[in-house]
C-alpha cells in the first residue's frame, strides 16, 4: 500500500480529539476522512477545527463505509469489543483504546475475530514508544540485565479520581476505576520490558475508600454528581509467571501517601536492574565491587510517543506486520485485570485460564 491509509475515528471526546491531533501531523501517510460521536455536535465541532470533510451519525455507518482502511477507537470501555468486532468484520484494520475489552471473555472474541480476518487489532498503549523505556528495552535486549526474575510497577495519584459519576467510574461501562484505566498501561508496559512472560496466577485486592465519599476527585472528566462511584479507588497485586519470575502492581486513583504522580517501574535483574520513575530513569549494576547508577540519557529531539505509536500501526498496516500491542497482549492484560478483581471478591489466588 503506497497510497495515504484512509482513516475513521469513532469517539472524538479527550481521547479521541489527541488521536485525531496525532494522525493530523502524519498527512503524508494517512488522511481522516470520516468521524463519528454519540455527541454529534462535538463531532462536527472536532471535524471542522482540523478540516475534517465527513461526520457521519453513527459508528456503524463509519465502520461500513468503504471508503475507509482503518478504524481508531476512543469510546467509554464497555463498547470497545462490539466495536473492534464489527470492524473486522467489514474489513477493517483497527487502533483501539486501552484496555482492549472490559472483559477476558470480550477480549478472547475480539482474538478469535481477529483470527478469522487478515487485519490488525493494535492497542494503543503509547507508553512503550516513550523514550527512557525504548532505552531500557535496547540495554534489555543487550543483555545488560540478564534474566528479569522479579518487578515492581505502578502509578499513585493522590487525588486524581476522574469524572466522578460518568461513565469512568461505573462498574458497568468502565469495567474497574484505576487498575484497568492506569493500571493497564503499567502491566503492558512491564511485561513488555521483562521480554512478555506468560502470567499464570495472581493474588490481589481492590479498595474503594475515597470514592463513595466524593472524595479524592481529580481535574480529568466531566463530574456528574447525578451519577454514581461502584469501582475501586486502589487496587494492588502479585501476578506469577509461568517462567517463576514475579510482577507487582499498586496502583490508585485517590491515596493519603507521599505521592508526586509519576508512574514507575523497578526492573530486578540478575546482571543488573533499571528504574523508570515519569519521563526519566536509571540503569544500575555492580563493577569492581561497587554500585554503578546510570542515568538514563534524555534525547533532546525525542519523537512524541503517540507520534511513535501511531507510525507503527500505519507501518505494521503498510508491511502486513504484527504490531507490538497486538490482540494478544491486550488478552494478556485483560486476563490480568480480571484475575485481580476475581481475587479480591474471593480472597483467593485465582489462576488465569488461558481457553480461546
Amino acid at each position: 500500500m503506497t497510497e495515504k491509509i484512509r482513516l475513521g475515528i469513532i469517539g472524538t471526546g479527550s481521547i479521541g480529539n489527541v488521536h485525531m491531533n496525532t494522525f493530523d501531523q502524519l498527512k503524508e501517510d494517512v488522511s481522516i476522512e470520516a468521524v463519528t460521536d454519540v455527541n454529534l455536535p462535538l463531532a462536527k465541532k472536532r471535524a471542522q477545527e482540523l478540516g475534517i470533510n465527513r461526520v457521519l451519525p453513527s459508528a456503524e455507518e463509519l465502520i461500513q463505509d468503504d471508503n475507509l482502511d482503518a478504524v481508531i477507537i476512543g469510546v467509554p470501555n464497555k463498547y470497545h469489543a462490539p466495536l473492534v468486532i464489527e470492524a473486522l468484520r467489514a474489513g477493517k484494520h483497527v487502533l483501539v483504546e486501552k484496555p482492549m475489552a472490559i472483559s477476558g471473555d470480550d477480549a478472547k472474541e475480539i482474538v478469535r475475530a481477529q483470527h478469522n480476518s487478515e487485519k490488525i487489532v493494535m492497542v494503543s498503549h503509547q507508553m512503550r514508544w516513550m523514550a527512557h523505556s525504548l532505552h531500557v528495552k535496547k540495554q534489555i535486549e543487550d543483555g545488560a540485565l540478564g534474566n528479569i526474575y522479579n518487578a515492581k510497577t505502578g502509578w499513585f495519584r493522590r487525588k486524581g479520581i476522574p469524572g466522578w459519576g460518568s461513565w469512568f467510574t461505573q462498574k458497568e461501562v468502565a469495567g474497574g476505576g484505576p487498575l484497568i484505566d492506569i493500571g493497564v498501561h503499567m502491566l503492558d508496559l512491564t511485561l513488555w520490558l521483562m521480554g512478555n512472560p506468560k502470567p499464570v496466577s495472581v493474588f490481589g485486592t481492590t479498595y474503594d475508600e475515597f470514592g463513595p465519599k466524593k472524595r479524592g476527585i481529580g481535574s480529568w472528566g466531566t463530574p456528574n454528581w447525578d451519577g454514581h462511584y461502584d469501582v475501586e479507588d486502589l487496587a494492588t497485586a502479585l501476578i506469577k509467571m509461568e517462567d517463576g519470575s514475579t510482577l507487582s502492581l499498586d496502583v490508585s486513583w485517590a491515596v493519603h501517601m507521599n505521592s508526586d504522580n509519576a508512574p514507575f517501574i523497578h526492573l530486578m535483574g540478575s546482571e543488573g536492574g533499571a528504574s523508570i520513575k515519569g519521563d526519566s530513569g536509571k540503569l544500575l549494576t555492580e563493577r569492581f565491587d561497587q554500585s554503578i547508577d546510570i542515568d538514563i540519557p534524555k534525547p533532546e529531539n525525542a519523537e512524541e510517543d503517540r507520534v511513535g505509536m501511531s507510525k507503527h500501526f500505519i507501518e505494521c498496516i503498510r508491511e502486513g506486520k504484527k504490531p507490538i500491542t497486538s490482540a494478544m497482549t491486550g488478552l494478556t492484560n485483560n486476563l490480568i485485570l480480571d484475575a485481580i478483581y476475581e481475587s479480591s471478591r474471593t480472597g483467593h489466588e485465582v489462576k488465569i485460564d488461558w481457553t480461546i
